[in-house]
């Protein structure tokens, strides 16, 4: 089975048109966390919820630009295709039928700049030389599409390194420290890919989307999880 880089998905529009969702190219996944970072300051799930709702009207710059304002959104969609592309969008995932505050569901989810350098993420992949500038490559790519961009072309530099090494008699993987390298590569991976949930590449929570599909299985393929910390509500 082919693997994918990313999930997607189809809502439909109360007029009947069908929008098609993949993960937030960065440019509006930057602005988007901003406004979901609002959150925070909500005080009851009617609160969260227009927070949610503002940060859907964000991700509609890609998914339909002629929805620009909250009035716009609320004439186009109902809350469960908000909450689909919310989903989709940023990995933030909201049940409805849950008991816990929408806030709460939302904080577990979301994700955060706060421990990426993404700067230097996307300084790395635009020596490839496909993007004019910064702008262009943060409209072209979402962060699952920047890191398995990324990983290819770190592989393919150390191979050619590996080659050139080889020929003059020197076994690169046992004099460059590249199992310590790869893992702290991993544990990067497993914090973008869990949404900031885990930095432990070792971690179940790191096996989703990209990750989960390379083995075969993880979060949202049949493995669910269940937080044992949680204290039972009575």
């Amino acid at each position: 089975m082919a693997t994918t880089v990313y999930k997607s998905a189809f809502v439909n529009l109360i007029d009947g048109e069908e929008l098609y969702l993949t993960p937030l190219k960065i440019k509006y996944l930057r602005e988007f966390m901003e406004v979901f970072d609002n959150i925070k300051e909500s005080k009851d799930d009617m609160e969260a919820i227009t927070c949610l709702s503002d940060c859907a009207r964000v991700a509609m710059k890609q998914y339909c630009p002629r929805i620009k304002t909250m009035e716009d959104l609320e004439d186009s969609i109902g809350l469960p295709e908000i909450y689909k592309i919310l989903e989709i969008a940023a990995g933030i995932k909201i049940n409805q039928k849950s008991e816990s505050p929408v806030k709460e569901q939302a904080n577990e989810s979301g994700s955060t700049w706060e421990t990426l350098d993404l700067a230097k993420l996307e300084s790395e992949v635009f020596w490839l030389g496909i993007w004019k500038d910064y702008e262009e490559l943060e409209l072209s790519l979402s962060m699952p599409e920047l890191m398995i961009t990324l990983e290819s072309k770190r592989e393919l530099d150390y191979q050619e390194k590996k080659f050139l090494a080889a020929i003059q008699g020197v076994d690169l993987d046992k004099n460059s420290g590249r199992e310590k390298g790869q893992k702290e590569w991993e544990d990067m991976k497993a914090r973008v890919f869990s949404k900031g949930a885990t930095s432990d590449s070792n971690d179940v929570l790191s096996l989703q989307g990209q990750n989960a599909k390379k083995s075969g299985f993880g979060i949202g393929m049949g493995l669910e999880y269940e937080d044992l910390t949680k204290k039972p509500k009575k």
